[in-house]
């Protein structure tokens, strides 16, 4: 991953905030780790958002980041609930974790930080090395369809929520930019924060890239680093994939 790719995530109680509501994934997640035996690996865990409510269903996890802000607020979160969980900083692309699993899943769409084809088959070969035999690789990234990909290059308005500390209402807008020969968009987001007289009170902005694969690439992808595809859906409640679709759901089966 690119050291200089976590704007969005150097501030670990904001990406809570705003994301912490999400749990479709954890739930799938959920159903397969009750079909599996030993230790499940959260790659890309961030503040813990999958990770800490598996790990209070009962299951044993090990939770990697490669940044220190995010894992020190899921270390911090964890021991609120008195939960027993291995919180790692390594570079996913190069891990060593003296541990095989068989169940390792990335989700936030972690996938789309790994902007480069050998930062893609890093990330592949160390699962793949930290699977035992059989093992199920799970993970989700967008659908790079059209209405994603060429999105208007204005500021475009996303959402609104309330900041719970301030009270201040939150506009979120985003630019985009989509470069076509490395199939990577290029996003700001700004926050805009208004107080309870609609006066604009401070303005955040935010830059991130994130990898688009299409689905015939991600097909020869996984099967050229080990790994049969048992499912695809368009989203974590198992819809069937479409060309309307605007996730890829991937559940995959180490085979070498």
């Amino acid at each position: 991953m690119v050291l200089d790719n976590f704007e969005e995530y150097d501030n670990p109680i904001l990406y809570d905030l705003e994301n912490s509501a999400y749990v479709d994934d954890v739930k799938f997640l959920s159903k397969w780790a009750a079909k599996t035996e030993g230790i499940l690996i959260d790659l890309a865990c961030g503040t813990g958002r999958a990770t800490i409510p598996l790990a209070m269903e009962g299951y044993k996890l090990i939770g990697v980041d490669l940044h220190s802000g995010m894992l020190a607020e899921a270390k911090k979160k964890a021991s609120d609930f008195h939960l027993e969980i291995d919180w790692i900083e390594q570079d996913c692309t190069k891990l060593d974790l003296k541990v095989k699993s068989n169940l390792i899943f990335t989700v936030g769409n972690s996938f789309q930080h790994f902007l480069e084809n050998e930062d893609q088959d890093g990330l592949l070969r160390s699962v793949n090395n930290h699977l035992e035999n059989d093992g199920i690789f799970i993970f989700g990234t967008r659908f790079p369809n059209a209405e994603e990909l060429l999105q208007p290059s204005t500021e475009e308005y996303w959402k609104t929520y309330i900041d719970k500390e301030t009270c201040h209402k939150v506009e979120v807008y985003t630019i985009s930019r989509y470069e076509s020969l490395n199939q990577v968009q290029y996003y700001t987001t700004i926050r805009k924060y208004k107080n309870q007289n609609g006066e604009l009170v401070k303005e955040v902005k935010t830059n991130i890239s994130l990898r688009y694969v299409f689905p015939k690439e991600m097909e020869r992808l996984l099967s050229s680093n080990g790994f049969e595809i048992l499912h695809v859906y368009n989203d974590w409640n198992e819809t069937p994939l479409t060309d309307d679709s605007d996730q890829m759901i991937y559940v995959c089966r180490k085979t070498k």
